[in-house]
């Protein structure tokens, strides 16, 4: 048996409310410190930690390695997925500017197609359950989400309130002997 939990990131310092997808330089708040502490807590065995080459993945994932005497280590594979909103501060009539790319929910058309993000993801989830017996890898919500459904034997495309996937909540992917897996998901890191 082999257990590979995917990790949300925690908080990130966003005044501005900016959709900050793929920029670099978004860290975590004090907050969001707190969130990936407790979470990190809340393990009682890792032998392997990946994270998203992004700021606030790798610095969730610093909480987590420190915890077990690990080096965390980036993956490009678990990077956030592209969308054509980031930089958009989402409120109002944002969507206007964008009504050409939201014609076809199903792919999506507005950012880097569901079938992909899950392809790089579960390469990176099958990887590193062949590699260790309890793994985290540190990443993106609608990644997360998409990988979680195609596990689950699920449809990928979705309305984003449907997600279920909050700040440094953790999937956890149960892989069986018999080549069978579990999935459940636990809500995230309390931030006190």
């Amino acid at each position: 048996m082999s257990v590979v939990h995917l990790l949300r990131h925690g908080e990130v310092h966003n005044p501005a409310g900016i959709l900050y997808g793929l920029r670099p330089g978004y860290h975590l708040s004090e907050r969001g410190r707190r969130m990936a502490a407790s979470v990190a807590g809340s393990f009682s065995s890792v032998d392997l930690v990946l994270s998203s080459p992004l700021e606030r993945a790798v610095e969730t994932a610093s909480f987590v390695a420190s915890r077990f005497g690990l080096a965390a280590r980036t993956d490009v594979r678990l990077i956030e997925g592209a969308s054509a909103f980031e930089g958009d501060v989402l409120r109002g009539l944002w969507w206007v500017r964008h009504w050409r790319r939201l014609h076809n929910p199903f792919r999506p058309s507005w950012g880097e197609p569901y079938l992909e993000q899950v392809s790089r993801m579960a390469s990176c989830v099958e990887e590193a359950r062949s590699s260790a017996d309890v793994a985290v890898l540190v990443g993106h919500q609608l990644p997360i989400w998409v990988t979680r459904q195609w596990y689950s034997s699920r449809r990928l495309w979705h309305l984003a309130g449907e997600r279920e996937c909050e700040l440094a909540s953790v999937t956890t992917l149960t892989f069986s002997s018999d080549g069978s897996v579990s999935v459940s998901y636990r809500a995230g890191g309390s931030d006190q």
